[in-house]
């Protein structure tokens, strides 16, 4: 491995003094609702700072925000919410190019991500960041069960789990916290500083939010800025501590599949960085059984395995599930378009897929693209129809994966409502 030489890496910046408000701004709009926007806005409720949050959609869930003393602006953008506003706080789900926030933008409010704000509430906690466009929930948890099996209280945060400002309301000072990240959290970080940063791997994602690969990829490579130690992929050209699924590791992992065993080696390099020994790298590593919709055997019945790998939500990661098996495949395609091209995902699958199931938007996109590669596949539809084809072509030893390629949002909520539905369908067949 390459290390940075210490010369090399960055400053970490001094954070800003915190509690009760200090060092915070008096008035702040929170941008979005979901988990991540209404965490913070109770985070800085309960600090002193007056709380505008609004959502476009009228229909947005404000939990306990009124309660809160905070004033909420459901189904409306109008630019009055700046009025007095020091800073916007964005969700992570809100583009930058909304209304609210092109306008913050022209006026000189500054606009801070989630975790931006969820940094500058912590104290005194190192901190781990994990990014790339594929494996972040896999490694970020790996990397907390690492820290765990070295006797280190650790929370895991940010795109998984619970939001970072939610973890600064109760975490003790020097708890580890291991924080996924995505590019729609990296877009607006100001002093986001990590001790140790993480990147997996970039494949083309969020085309339909970022336009293009170059500008998706400087969002993510944002995880580097002020950060301690880099942990790199091999190949990419990045300085910092270089990782590769061939790296010798204490121990072989658990859950299957070369791109697991690069997640593997990953955490490995992170753990080092962070001082935890061989030995309870190994023993997490041996251990971790993974997380839910990724590469998740729910039943094996009749010599069959059913898969779910939900969250395979592009054609890399799609891929990936792909390869993980040697043995015959009926694969269930489709979901909501991502902007992907399909085409080459298409011409590379393996022969060990012998069927294919394609449901929702982006069904027809893929159709054209299996018709191209002459692939042949079936227009299931409905995930509900593809189990019950897929399951009535299986024969004993193969395996019926859902691995989309595809985002969820056309048919269900998110990718965890698709991979319960899947579990579910999978449950009723015997």
């Amino acid at each position: 491995m390459r290390r940075t030489r210490p010369e090399e890496a960055p400053e970490r910046a001094p954070k800003q003094a915190q509690g009760a408000g200090e060092g915070l701004p008096r008035r702040v709009l929170v941008l979005g609702l979901a988990r991540s926007g209404r965490a913070a806005a109770l985070a800085l409720a309960r600090r002193g700072v007056e709380v505008v949050a609004a959502d476009r959609s009228p229909d947005a869930d404000p939990g306990r925000l009124v309660a809160a003393g905070v004033e909420v602006r459901l189904g409306s953008e109008e630019e009055s919410l700046l009025g007095g506003v020091e800073v916007v706080v964005k969700s992570p789900g809100v583009p930058g190019e909304s209304p609210l926030a092109a306008a913050a933008r022209s006026s000189g409010i500054p606009i801070w991500s989630e975790v931006e704000l969820g940094f500058r509430l912590l104290h005194d906690n190192p901190l781990i960041g994990v990014t790339g466009t594929n494996g972040k929930t896999t490694t970020t948890e790996l990397l907390g069960a690492i820290l765990r099996a070295d006797g280190r209280s650790v929370e895991t945060a940010g795109n998984v789990g619970r939001a970072l400002t939610d973890v600064a309301e109760s975490v003790e000072p020097g708890t580890w916290i291991v924080c996924e990240l995505s590019s729609f959290q990296l877009e607006d970080v100001h002093t986001f500083a990590c001790d140790v940063a993480v990147l997996l791997n970039l494949e083309p994602d969020h085309l339909d939010r970022h336009g293009t690969f170059d500008v998706y990829r400087d969002a993510k490579l944002r995880i580097f800025e002020r950060a301690g130690v880099r942990i790199v992929p091999r190949g990419l050209g990045l300085d910092g501590t270089e990782f590769s699924a061939d790296d010798p590791l204490p121990a072989e992992p658990l859950i299957p599949g070369a791109h697991n065993r690069e997640n593997a080696a990953a955490a490995t390099a992170a753990a080092r960085a962070a001082g935890v020994g061989d030995e309870a790298i190994a023993a997490a590593l041996r251990t971790f059984p993974g997380v839910p919709h990724r590469l998740e055997l729910v039943l094996e019945s009749h010599g069959v395995r059913y898969v779910n790998d939900s969250k395979a939500t592009n054609t890399a990661a799609a891929r990936r599930g792909v390869a993980a098996y040697d043995a015959p495949l009926r694969l269930i395609l489709g979901g909501s378009l991502k902007g992907e091209d399909f085409g080459p995902f298409a011409r590379e699958l393996p022969p060990t897929v012998r069927s294919i199931y394609l449901i929702g938007e982006a069904a027809d996109g893929l159709a054209a693209a299996l018709d191209a590669a002459g692939r042949s596949y079936a227009r299931a539809g409905t995930l509900a129809h593809a189990v019950a084809l897929a399951a009535a072509d299986a024969n004993p030893g193969d395996v019926v994966l859902l691995s989309p390629a595809c985002a969820s949002y056309d048919q269900f909520d998110n990718f965890e409502q698709r991979g319960d539905a899947f579990r579910a369908l999978v449950a009723e067949l015997w």
